[in-house]
């Protein structure tokens, strides 16, 4: 939490508009931060999030971008520095969970994938990270417990998520010390009434018996970018102990 006398620090947060974003940008809204809300198809929900922060005395702004598109991508971190002028914390949360058998796997759902789960977000942290080492900020990527694993039906996915941690490691030695890089790997996070749509396996075969909620993964975001100074290159799971423990 910043204190009064501090400059108030910005935030980026892509996907904002929903789910999981939308909880980040909120909690770090209220915690004192200018947030930059990231999103492409949620727009309405996006100013909503802004209006919310808005709201309660803070300060946010919306910004557009298809994250599949490089181009889109170099232009998101134009309008960061020039909306902002300044970047302290860049939440890479945006993702795509695409559903597809092996055998109906193309060309355009892969790069569709990859493009949004990794490229965006190696390319998004090169073109903001002279500000963020002039704030000594963070990176937070969003992996998954995905990473991992091998979801048949979803083998684009765990691809793109194994790549986001290579990418985390990377951007950590790179900018390293004066950027630290982490990323949160969720398992499976129910959002109040936001159904995903997808059928989950029983919370029974998880060693904590239960899903995740979006402010287990708000704490644990917190805390790599404000608690965690000696801290980077890392992989948090937050997942019931799906990755350990499995």
């Amino acid at each position: 939490m910043q204190t009064m006398t501090e400059k108030p620090k910005t935030a980026l947060i892509t996907g904002a508009g929903r789910r999981l974003g939308r909880h980040l940008a909120l909690a770090f809204g209220n915690r004192g931060y200018r947030v930059l809300i990231h999103a492409n198809d949620s727009m309405d929900s996006a100013n909503d999030v802004q209006k919310e922060i808005e709201s309660g005395g803070g300060w946010a702004a919306v910004l557009q971008a298809d994250l599949s598109k490089h181009d889109e991508v170099l232009a998101l971190a134009k309008q960061v520095n020039e909306t902002a002028g300044k970047l302290d914390l860049l939440i890479n949360n945006a993702g795509v969970f695409p559903e597809r058998p092996f055998d109906e796997v193309d060309e355009e759902l892969w790069d569709f994938t990859l493009d949004v789960n990794a490229k965006s977000v190696f390319f998004l942290s090169q073109q903001l990270a002279g500000m963020l080492t002039s704030a000594k900020g963070s990176i937070i990527n969003m992996a998954s417990s995905g990473a991992y694993d091998v979801w048949l039906k979803h083998i684009p996915y765990n691809i793109s998520k194994a790549a986001n941690v290579v990418v985390t490691r990377a951007l950590a030695k790179q900018l390293a010390p004066d950027v630290r890089v982490n990323a949160i790997a969720p398992g499976i996070i129910v959002v109040p009434g936001e159904e995903s749509g997808y059928s989950h396996p029983s919370a029974e075969r998880f060693a904590l018996k239960r899903y995740g909620t979006p402010e287990d993964i708000v704490k644990a975001a917190i805390y790599l970018a404000e608690d965690a100074s000696y801290l980077t290159g890392h992989i948090l799971p937050v997942d019931g102990g799906a990755i350990e423990l499995s």
